[in-house]
């Protein structure tokens, strides 16, 4: 049987409550500038200012701006994957369940498009030293694709492989929409196209 979301390294140790309010804003901080003026906007200094945090602790949780940015967009899908437990489709099967689940997350992003630019632009420049915050964001997109589905039961090797699939196609169409290479009505018909590729139960 395939796997979705196993991980080799061991969890990162809690954060205290006080410590996960001061992420908390940092990470407000980060989105409210990208939202404003994209990835050039968020810089570190600025993110400092904007949410309280001395400049030498923000390093600390975030080494760098693409690692702040990464991880914006990993709160982002977090969020996502509450709205889709709190709102679940409700399509007849699972291929359409996860179009209408990554359509919806679309809808999100061509309503802040600076956001969406300054996420994807620090995943595309992310080295080696953001790997484990790049694969934590792949594997909270296949576990909401994957939940969307709601199978029921582990996904076999067939559904793991169409996830894999859709995955991709979800990156590569928004990195086009976001240069200006695909349309909006093309990025919604490739999601669609890839998602029909997800088995039914039982095939």
């Amino acid at each position: 049987m395939g796997h979705i979301t196993a991980d080799p390294r061991p969890p990162s140790p809690p954060l205290t409550v006080r410590q996960e309010a001061r992420r908390r804003r940092i990470l407000d901080a980060s989105t409210l500038l990208a939202c404003g003026g994209g990835f050039d906007a968020v810089q570190m200094r600025a993110v400092a200012e904007t949410s309280g945090v001395a400049l030498g602790t923000l390093y600390r949780y975030f080494p760098s701006k693409i690692h702040l940015l990464v991880a914006t967009m990993q709160d982002q899908l977090g969020q996502l994957h509450d709205t889709l437990r709190d709102r679940p489709p409700s399509a007849a099967e699972p291929g359409e369940r996860v179009a209408v689940t990554l359509l919806r997350a679309f809808r999100a992003l061509q309503r802040e498009p600076l956001l969406a630019e300054a996420m994807v632009r620090a995943l595309i420049f992310a080295d080696r030293s953001v790997s484990a915050e790049v694969d934590t964001v792949s594997v909270l997109t296949r576990a909401i694709i994957v939940d969307a589905m709601r199978l029921g039961a582990p996904p076999g090797e067939a559904v793991v492989s169409a996830v894999r699939v859709v995955e991709h196609t979800w990156h590569a169409a928004l990195v086009s929409w976001l240069s200006g290479r695909a349309t909006v009505p093309e990025v919604q018909g490739d999601i669609r196209t890839a998602c029909r590729l997800i088995p039914l139960p039982g095939a």
